[in-house]
């Protein structure tokens, strides 16, 4: 069992509603739910890690899609009838947003709402003093109560906050300029109390030492950023003193990265791994929303249902949704490494048959089947995927086609909601208008797919067991490759990126083959080799902003002012919050 420890025990259904009644953070009671009435320290835990599965960090339209919708690497256009949705999706990738947009208000609630509910543990436990564990309780809290304050900070420089540790229960609104120092000094100073990964019940799913670490690496490394985040010209002085003038900010990403690699997780050979249904517990997870797909508590089959197309089934009974797809400029960073691991995957069944996706295969064993239905499962293969698309079609009587000798029939296969269109996914998305995300209905094949996460079918398209990893180890390669490039070591910059390239490796159709090494590191290669590791994880924002590439012009998007690296506070939060004010930039 996943949830193995007593914070977690208590059933979900009940903390999510006679427990705790407010589960989402309306904009019209901000000032009285943030630190509200606390419940027993089990009970009110269990619902501050809740809120990170509760959309927050595991539906495509809160924190992903804020931080990878308006990149260079992912999308998600309106599709002939589908995904209008008032404009809210492509107004992320337009850069139209403002401050009524939909997505962005719900992930400011969801946010918010973390925030309150890791309050109201802190509250608990201050209100049980005697309680077992309290030191290693509150500390965690602290912790969660970290990474919520400083994702909010990060997409919207604003958060609101009341201290649980003082008289004066005032409503207050942090600013990420001033915050992002005190949000480190708190986390460095509760790291003594917090568990290391395993001990005291703790796992992947629980803020650890490790977890500090990681956190603490991205605060160094986006610290800049927060202090500076209107520069015109991008000029972020990463090489400031850190906060207790030890060292500078890489020098501290470096030293908490170091803490990780040295440790006891280590790198995933095939990395598709990190993204499988049985990742739970792998061995390059930090930090991660521990998913469960037993209807019993909040899971989310986004990241991998969002991109599949509506004509895909893994079961006769499951489809995708032919939303959201990889940029061009993104996919032609892949130019000349499509031998690198990280780019496609290919699946082999038991048999030995290989799912070529190219006509060469023309049926697979009927081997594995959907639990809960006893309905055949097809594997895709996973990682980009690219041109014409073949799969299993439905016999019109609740199952696949079938081969006379058993097998599941294989394909080519064309869009569901176009059916003279092939399903043929083009690198270049040639909108009509080139600064609107639509596409008509005949144009619904275009835009590469990402099938990096499993699709799991089981209860439907809605849920999975697919853990989200929050930091992994090949990101805090990436943060320590920077903070060496930053910091002058290109060849300790270079050593870090070719250990991610070689430790990862192809399927048994190329002999197990290791990614190669490069021979030389600048600028550019690292901004690339960092998207190679780490697309469609809720990374690509903040490094685009570091490395000074989100003001700029890609596909969809004009050039656009600094004032855009954060979102607006959503507009009827303004209407009814005395203290908040819009940021620089957005019109009330």
């Amino acid at each position: 069992m996943k949830i193995s420890n007593i914070l977690l025990k208590i059933a979900f259904a009940i903390i999510f509603g006679a427990v705790y009644s407010c589960t989402d953070l309306n904009e019209e009671v901000i000032d009285e739910v943030i630190g509200g009435e606390s419940s027993n320290p089990e009970s009110a835990m269990a619902a501050a890690y809740g809120q990170l599965a509760n959309g927050t960090f595991v539906d495509h339209g809160n924190v992903f899609g804020l931080q990878e919708y308006p990149t260079d690497e992912c999308m998600l256009p309106t599709r002939g009838s589908d995904w209008g949705d008032g404009g809210k999706w492509r107004a992320l990738t337009e850069f139209t947003w403002g401050t009524s947009n939909a997505a962005v208000s719900s992930t400011w609630n969801n946010l918010t709402s973390g925030i309150t509910k890791t309050l109201t543990a802190i509250e608990s436990l201050q209100e049980n003093p005697d309680y077992e564990n309290y030191d290693l309780f509150l500390a965690e809290a602290k912790g969660l109560l970290a990474f919520y304050v400083y994702n909010t900070l990060d997409l919207f420089n604003q958060a609101p906050y009341r201290d649980p540790f003082s008289n004066d229960d005032s409503l207050v609104i942090l600013q990420a300029e001033d915050e992002i120092d005190h949000l480190i000094s708190e986390l460095e100073s509760i790291i003594p109390n917090l568990a290391n990964l395993g001990e005291k019940q703790t796992y992947n799913g629980r803020f650890t030492k490790q977890a500090a670490y990681a956190l603490l690496a991205d605060m160094y490394l986006n610290r800049a950023v927060f202090k500076d985040r209107y520069n015109k010209t991008s000029a972020f002085n990463f090489t400031e003193a850190a906060v207790d003038n030890n060292g500078t900010d890489m020098d501290k990403v470096i030293y908490y990265t170091s803490l990780l690699i040295n440790g006891s997780f280590s790198l995933e050979s095939n990395y598709f791994d990190n993204f499988s249904i049985n990742n739970t517990g792998g061995s390059e997870i930090i930090f991660a929303v521990a998913q469960e797909n037993d209807n019993t508590r909040s899971s989310d089959n986004d990241f991998a249902y969002m991109s599949v197309e509506r004509g895909q089934k893994p079961t006769a009974d499951n489809r995708g949704t032919n939303a959201s797809c990889v940029e061009p400029e993104f996919y032609h960073t892949w130019d000349g490494n499509h031998e690198d691991p990280r780019f496609h995957r290919y699946y082999q069944y038991s048999d030995g048959t290989w799912f070529m996706n190219d006509g060469t295969t023309t049926s697979v064993p009927a081997e594995d089947i959907r639990p809960d239905t006893g309905k055949y499962w097809f594997h895709f293969n996973r990682g980009l995927q690219v041109g014409q698309q073949y799969g299993p079609t439905l016999d019109g009587k609740g199952g696949f086609n079938m081969t006379s000798d058993g097998r599941i029939a294989v394909s080519m296969l064309y869009m569901e909601k176009s059916t003279p269109t092939s399903m043929d996914f083009t690198p270049e998305l040639n909108f009509d208008n080139p600064l609107q995300a639509v596409f008509s209905q005949d144009q619904i094949n275009r835009g590469v797919r990402n099938f990096k996460w499993e699709f799991d079918p089981e209860y439907g398209n809605g849920t999975s067991a697919v853990d989200i990893p929050l930091y992994r180890l090949g990101g805090i390669y990436c943060m320590r490759a920077e903070a060496y490039y930053r910091s002058g070591e290109t060849g300790l910059a270079l050593a870090d990126i070719n250990m991610l390239r070689t430790s990862r490796t192809r399927e048994a159709l190329f002999g197990n083959a290791p990614g190669v090494a490069i021979p030389s590191l600048s600028e550019e290669i690292l901004y690339n080799e960092i998207g190679f590791e780490m697309y469609w994880e809720m990374y690509r924002r903040k490094q685009m902003i570091r490395f000074g590439t989100f003001d700029k012009a890609y596909t969809a998007k004009p050039l656009t002012a600094p004032y855009l690296r954060v979102y607006a506070i959503p507009q009827a939060t303004i209407d009814v919050t005395d203290g908040i004010k819009q940021n620089f930039g957005y019109l009330n």
